[in-house]
């Protein structure tokens, strides 16, 4: 998977993108990812890319031509533009997998109050959202995409059934986790799961990510109330 992320502030990256998983998936080659300053594309001696909205307010918003002409550098006949936006489609594991699919992604990084609505209408496939919040930039959220999605590119993992098991597989949480030492200040790991009985480990832990997505998520499994019609 190819991956490019247009941003003011591609340094932003360098470090993330050269630690653990995602570093040993570059390096290996399952996953291309580069980071283009949209500055580049600035025209004048300023390097201008940002301007005062028309009809005023707060802040600046980025002008259309260099982060148009950013996308158009990078875009081809495969290539999923993706805004990181406020406003977009919730990311969820569903969207993180189908993602995972994509040949080529550009992702938009957005800044200051935002983006000229005219690029986005023309050249932007898709707008997505990490959550009901508002961060300083679209970098972070570029980054938490990125990592996501990754997990369910082939090879990434290094094995297939690695990403089944995790939170929001199968629209549950995952069930608790324990390791060495058995009892740690008193709490114990529960017996079940040093028996060796697969099967039965299997139906302890299924039971207990439905009592746990019960308690704390309880909108992933509970259908949305429907009106009542006369």
């Amino acid at each position: 998977m190819k991956i490019d992320i247009l941003s003011l502030f591609p340094k932003y990256f360098e470090s993330p993108l050269e630690e653990s998983i995602i570093k040993r998936a570059r390096d290996a080659g399952i996953l291309d990812v580069h980071c283009h300053n949209i500055r580049d594309h600035a025209k004048g001696p300023h390097a201008k890319v940002d301007d005062r909205p028309f009809g005023g307010g707060p802040g600046m918003v980025l002008m259309a031509e260099p982060v148009a002409s950013s996308i158009r550098s990078l875009k081809r006949e495969n290539s999923c533009v993706i805004y990181l936006s406020p406003q977009g489609t919730p990311l969820n594991a569903a969207l993180c997998r189908s993602s995972a699919n994509l040949e080529h992604i550009i992702l938009l990084c957005g800044h200051y109050e935002g983006i000229d609505e005219r690029v986005l209408e023309s050249l932007v496939d898709m707008e997505i959202s990490i959550g009901d919040f508002v961060l300083t930039s679209g970098c972070p959220a570029a980054l938490v995409f990125i990592d996501a999605i990754s997990r369910f590119v082939p090879g990434v993992l290094g094995h297939e059934d690695a990403a089944e098991d995790e939170s929001f597989e199968n629209d549950l949480l995952e069930y608790p986790h324990y390791t060495r030492p058995r009892i740690f200040e008193g709490k114990a790991v529960p017996s079940i799961l040093l028996e060796g009985n697969h099967g039965e480990i299997a139906k302890w832990r299924h039971a207990k990510a439905l009592e746990r997505t019960q308690s704390r998520r309880p909108d992933l499994i509970d259908p949305i109330p429907q009106e009542k019609t006369s």
